[in-house]
């Protein structure tokens, strides 16, 4: 129980994770750029952990208490999981997505910090991601399992972030390259849209 709640925390953390958006575009550009690349990993990392645990935490306490709850979280996350994989398959369909990475003078490190807690937590999908879908998915687990759930999630955001920043070197002629973010987001559309029937066919115990 307590490897397969990992693994499925592993997956679902990542398939949210992974997801294109302002945070992992700049990310992305950091690692292109190769400035303060450790920097920018080491902050989306560690609040990613932050707010997962606080999800599994915070979401579960409250679960208890009002059941409720979570059937409103099961299906509002539905349909946010559902329109997410929508606009994955649309940007997927038209081939629309592409990154230019900016040319100049590296920026200073107190600038490029500000600018990823800017990208972190002024995105509210990073509160509906970590805080409320993954900690309502923890749920069915458990136990310690519950927490082998948020960490698997916390081990998918560390992978992911360290790849995207310091993998980032080798990706950039493939990622200039509108097919790369075609096929990337029609995986993500595949993966949000099976989530989201999975949470409205499957009542939560």
């Amino acid at each position: 129980m307590f490897l397969a709640a990992a693994s499925t925390g592993f997956v679902a953390g990542a398939g949210l994770i992974i997801a294109i958006g302002a945070q992992n575009a700049f990310v992305l550009r950091q690692g292109l750029e190769r400035s303060h690349v450790a920097l920018v990993v080491m902050v989306c990392a560690l609040s990613d952990i932050a707010l997962i645990l606080c999800g599994v935490a915070g979401v579960g306490a409250m679960v208890r208490e009002w059941p409720a709850l979570l059937q409103a979280l099961r299906f509002g996350g539905a349909i946010f999981l559902g329109w997410y994989g929508l606009q994955a398959a649309h940007r997927a369909w038209r081939g629309a997505a592409t990154l230019v990475v900016a040319q100049g003078k590296e920026r200073s490190r107190r600038r490029v910090l500000l600018a990823c807690l800017a990208f972190t937590f002024l995105n509210p999908h990073v509160y509906l991601d970590t805080m409320v879908l993954l900690g309502s998915l923890s749920t069915r687990y458990p136990g310690m399992a519950q927490w082998a759930f948020g960490l698997g999630a916390c081990v998918a955001s560390v992978t992911w972030f360290s790849v995207l920043g310091f993998g980032a070197r080798f990706l950039e002629p493939v990622f200039r390259k509108p097919l790369a973010w075609r096929a990337l987001d029609g995986g993500i559309a595949i993966f949000m849209l099976a989530l989201c029937a999975l949470l409205l066919l499957r009542p939560l115990d």
